[in-house]
């Protein structure tokens, strides 16, 4: 199967993602989960030690800065489901403005992020990653504040790790996800136009909707 960047939102729009079997394998296929994992806007779990490692503020956070090395480093695993044919489609969405990464760098290096895809008012996320403790955490802290002020309504994790479930993501039903889909894709949301928050802020936002 060939993929285009439209052939891509298409997908997206009807609730459906690609994946491959691993990076060396060229054929991708499709995904349509019977349980759905999502983030509910405003519902991030920000935990004491999470919390305390915003407040130390060492970290430099960015908004679509390197797409592709947030990508990279999605992939850079013994096992992905990136094969060089998602890798170009995706950085293909990104230049026409419909991906987008959030990336985390400390001392000038690049520690973790997470990148996805806006359409209308719901956000995809496809992968993240660190490589310094909390770096991830610390992304999506970030994505899910951008989200909220940026007018998402619909953050969709594909599946439902334990990992995501401790920061706050939810499983449900695919009837349910449609629906939610099918309301998010009204909305006129836009990614790009928020500022950044100082950490403080972050933080205060967060501990006032949790």
């Amino acid at each position: 199967m060939t993929l285009t960047p439209d052939l891509l939102l298409h997908a997206y729009s009807v609730g459906v993602f690609p994946m491959a079997e691993s990076r060396d394998d060229p054929e991708v296929f499709w995904v349509d989960p019977k349980r759905r994992g999502v983030f509910p806007v405003g519902g991030f779990h920000l935990s004491r030690s999470l919390t305390k490692t915003l407040r130390r503020g060492e970290y430099e956070i960015a908004v679509n800065r390197d797409f592709a090395a947030v990508l990279d480093g999605c992939a850079d695993r013994e096992e992905t489901w990136i094969n060089p044919e998602i890798r170009a489609r995706y950085i293909d969405l990104h230049n026409q403005g419909n991906a987008h990464s959030l990336e985390v760098y400390h001392a000038g290096m690049l520690t973790g992020g997470v990148y996805g895809v806006a359409l209308g008012g719901a956000f995809f996320g496809e992968s993240m990653f660190s490589r310094r403790r909390d770096a991830s955490k610390i992304a999506l802290a970030y994505l899910m504040d951008r989200l909220q002020q940026t007018g998402f309504t619909l953050c969709d994790t594909q599946f439902l790790t334990p990992h995501l479930a401790s920061l706050g993501a939810i499983e449900i039903t695919r009837a349910s996800y449609r629906r939610q889909l099918r309301d998010a894709l009204d909305i006129a949301a836009d990614f790009t136009v928020a500022e950044l928050p100082d950490p403080q802020v972050l933080v205060q936002r967060m501990t006032q909707t949790s």
